[in-house]
């Protein structure tokens, strides 16, 4: 900027440097106005003597007044002013405006705001960029061991200060909660198979409508079940399990009832031995494990019946008992010339004993009946008459 207080004349600015760069570019932008922000900070940080434009401009940086007003103020005063005293201003911004971009080696055609000084929007835009660098300042310069102070002071506060009976309480109660659902799900674990499991009877849900049987006819489909219609149940028998090991027992459960494979079949003379489950822990596999659930409601004269190779064999329950399950003597013959014995664990959910319900065959013709080709195998390896399946906390337990 000229020191040369003549500036209404632009001659008179010769002697400044600047000079010759502002007459190259006063006709490209002679009518647009200098940026407030940038002016004042030119004076301030330069403070070389002021011309009476620069002096105004201090005056409304000083007064008080908020940015709108200071920004109405100076765009009044500029279009007050003559067209000599426009390019006087102009000459002072530009000139100190080359000396600050020497200054920070940054020349950006781009930085001359192409828009009126009075925007608001570039004067807001300067502040932002002001702030963001001074806060990011501030970041870079906290060390660690300020932050790492400022966290034990955050934590220390937070750690002294005393709950309040409401918290108190809330805790206390969140505490007894989470320690019910603990319990539950281990009364859950061991219990259901007792307590839980016999109050669901899927041999219910099996057919839809009760079972009705005509008692004098014997002919039935190609496929192989036991059908108990008094506690309508009608589940597959398993005949194609060859081995009586407790293992494969368990697995050729999942499919149905089994029958042992050291007995006769129905047809042949003898006593066909079928099990199935009474109960047991629902997370199992298989849909059969609630088949023989409702098996001690049989009462001697009841009817229950046998279907395979599409022949149906009745059978009229004349003993029910209750035995250990190291009595392996119900899996043997008896003194009728063919029976059939439902056997499963008793109570429901335990595998404490073994309900026998043992009917005698009435149809068809038992004296017609073949001869029992495995009347011969014996059970010697057997030392109990299969179970329920392991528990939930059984099956952990034997993992450890």
């Amino acid at each position: 900027m000229a020191n040369n207080p003549d500036t209404t004349n632009p001659d008179s600015q010769t002697g400044n440097q600047a000079a010759d760069l502002v007459r190259k570019k006063i006709n490209k932008i002679y009518n647009k106005e200098p940026d407030t922000k940038e002016e004042i900070i030119e004076v301030v940080e330069l403070q070389k003597p002021r011309s009476k434009h620069q002096e105004y401009m201090m005056s409304l940086t000083e007064s008080g007044r908020s940015l709108a007003e200071i920004q109405t103020a100076w765009h009044n005063y500029y279009l007050g002013l003559t067209d000599s005293e426009k390019h006087a201003v102009w000459q002072e911004f530009y000139a100190n405006h080359d000396k600050q971009t020497e200054k920070d080696n940054q020349p950006k055609d781009n930085d001359l705001n192409t828009e009126s000084p009075t925007g608001a929007a570039t004067i807001q835009s300067n502040n932002t960029k002001t702030l963001k660098h001074n806060v990011a300042k501030s970041s870079k310069t906290r060390s660690v061991s300020d932050i790492k102070q400022q966290l034990t002071k955050k934590a220390n506060k937070s750690a002294n200060r005393k709950l309040k009976t409401k918290q108190h309480f809330q805790s206390l109660l969140f505490g007894v909660g989470l320690g019910l659902v603990v319990v539950l799900i281990m009364l859950f674990g061991f219990f259901n198979d007792r307590f839980i499991a016999p109050f669901i009877t899927p041999s219910k849900s099996v057919s839809a409508t009760p079972i009705i049987i005509d008692g004098s006819s014997t002919v039935a489909d190609g496929s192989s079940k036991v059908i108990i219609p008094k506690i309508n149940v009608e589940i597959p028998v398993v005949y194609d399990e060859p081995s009586i090991e407790e293992d494969a027992i368990q697995k050729a459960l999942e499919r149905g009832v089994v029958h042992y494979a050291t007995t006769p079949d129905p047809g042949q003379k003898g006593n066909a031995v079928i099990f199935g489950h009474s109960s047991n822990n629902i997370l199992n596999s298989g849909k059969y494990k609630f088949a023989f659930v409702l098996l001690s409601k049989l009462e001697e004269g009841d009817v229950f019946y046998l279907t395979k190779d599409k022949v149906r064999y009745g059978y009229k329950v004349y003993k029910k008992e209750i035995v250990a399950p190291t009595d392996l003597g119900v899996l043997g013959a008896n003194d009728k010339t063919a029976t059939a014995t439902l056997i499963t664990c008793d109570p429901p959910g335990t595998s404490l004993n073994r309900l026998i319900v043992v009917g005698e065959q009435i149809s068809p013709d038992p004296t017609k009946n073949a001869a029992n080709p495995n009347k011969n195998k014996k059970t010697d390896q057997l030392e109990i008459i299969p179970s329920n399946a392991p528990s939930l906390w059984q099956r952990i337990l034997n993992v450890f």
